[in-house]
């Protein structure tokens, strides 16, 4: 099992068994840039801490479709064609929830004062079995 673990894992990945979660708490609580908790063969759920200032990075997922739902903070979400072209742009806090297609050039900024707490849903998964990353830095280090 792949696991590039570098900060706190409080919740491990708990796929392709069935789980139930309260999953605002589980979101509020994740202190680490990406925590996958549970990833199926079709499906997968991370949870995201965006430190104040920072994003989630640019990219695009070219056969993945992509679910974000914030559970707590403020932020900016652009979406678009391509790298350079990014025409979608709206903001973001409490229970909004992102849809982004496959091949959809995307990045969610934080624009709070505090942590943007975030879940996201991969169909199909995008990340490792069990992927913790306590970084975005470390995430990328890692070629995810």
């Amino acid at each position: 099992m792949y696991n590039c673990y570098r900060g706190k894992n409080q919740y491990p990945d708990h796929g392709p068994n069935p789980f139930v979660v309260n999953i605002n708490k589980a979101s509020v609580s994740n202190s680490n840039y990406r925590t996958t908790l549970w990833t199926g063969e079709h499906l997968q759920l991370t949870l995201m801490s965006i430190p104040v200032g920072c994003d989630i990075g640019l990219e695009v997922h070219p056969n993945v479709d992509q679910f974000l739902r914030i559970e707590g903070g403020n932020g900016i979400a652009e979406m678009g064609n391509s790298e350079h072209n990014l025409t979608f742009r709206q903001s973001v806090c409490n229970d909004s929830a992102i849809f982004i297609p496959a091949g959809t050039w995307h990045n969610v900024t934080n624009t709070g004062n505090k942590p943007l707490k975030l879940y996201s849903i991969y169909a199909p998964p995008n990340h490792p079995h069990g992927a913790v990353h306590a970084t975005k830095a470390i995430a990328e280090a890692e070629g995810d």
